[in-house]
């Protein structure tokens, strides 16, 4: 095994002092949770209606926003979902802690989406010199959200009900994830998911799911990549394009919005610092490879949202 050593670059670069704007990462998960709310809180008023997400319901969420007594009706949907997203990002973010690896504390992203958000990320502002380090800090996220994400997602199906046919009556299909598939079996034996409303809390798990099964995509820098990279080196820019050209079909196919993300990892999201390190995993690392494995095929699906 040889021993991991830091590029010749490293010897020019010195540690940089940044100082935490506190206020701006609480602004932002103030807004992303007023947000999250205003989504929840119409997922709430369909959900206690036997309704499906329609078209209208867009336009309803601004009008939320602009109601504030209404938005307490979605705080379990922002709850659940700031708290996956929040376990996600500490995950990553202690790791670096743990090996003295500057990082920021989570941006949270407030916006007019599907779920009120864009995510949240951190910001690694100093180089990472092993491949171990890169590993643990990579899949330290997806395991610590998926930590969440099973709970949430089992105490939001407790609250679901059978509606027939709901999941195909509004405007949008939602997928049914291989987790959802799995635990919605256990708790509603022998009917169907287009059979399922989902309470506003499953919802939420099932945004997590899909932003796991996002992050563990094994491309460029996103942590799927930084997984694949500890284990290949250099050989991860030539997959990494593989799994690129593989989005297309899934585009043209299945949801347009893996085109979307096959251009935007394209040109921003490719490029992987190189690591200096020719140390193995290990068993323990390697059975956790196969872990974010199996992870990512619970969470992932060809078609995560579908208009009709």
């Amino acid at each position: 095994m040889s021993p991991a050593v830091a590029p010749p670059e490293a010897a020019l670069w010195e540690p940089r002092r940044y100082k935490n704007r506190y206020w701006l990462h609480a602004l932002l998960l103030v807004l992303t949770f007023i947000t999250a709310s205003a989504v929840g809180s119409r997922l709430a008023y369909n959900f206690d209606r036997d309704r499906a997400l329609t078209a209208q319901d867009f336009v309803a969420v601004f009008y939320v926003l602009i109601d504030p007594p209404a938005l307490v009706a979605g705080f379990p949907f922002a709850l659940t979902l700031i708290s996956i997203l929040m376990a996600h990002e500490m995950g990553h973010y202690l790791a670096c802690k743990y090996y003295r690896i500057d990082a920021s504390l989570p941006y949270f992203l407030p916006a007019p989406t599907l779920i009120g958000t864009l995510g949240a990320f951190i910001r690694i502002r100093s180089p990472i010199y092993t491949r171990r380090e890169l590993f643990d800090v990579g899949i330290a996220g997806p395991l610590a959200g998926f930590f969440f994400i099973i709970p949430a997602m089992a105490v939001g199906l407790a609250y679901s009900k059978v509606v027939p046919g709901i999941a195909v009556s509004g405007d949008l299909i939602f997928s049914t994830p291989g987790l959802l598939h799995l635990l919605g079996w256990m708790v509603f034996p022998g009917i169907p998911s287009s059979d399922i409303a989902l309470h506003p809390v499953a919802r939420a798990a099932w945004a997590g799911v899909l932003a796991t099964a996002l992050n563990l995509l094994p491309i460029g820098q996103l942590d799927g990549g930084h997984i694949l990279y500890a284990f290949i080196g250099d050989r991860h820019r030539a997959l990494s394009r593989v799994f690129v050209a593989a989005l297309i079909p899934l585009g043209l196919f299945f949801s347009l919005s893996w085109l979307v993300w096959a251009v935007l990892l394209f040109f921003f999201g490719m490029r992987h610092p190189k690591i200096y390190d020719g140390a193995r995993m290990g068993r323990g690392r390697t059975k956790l490879g196969w872990l974010a494995l199996l992870i990512f095929v619970l969470s992932f699906t060809a078609a995560p949202v579908t208009a009709l």
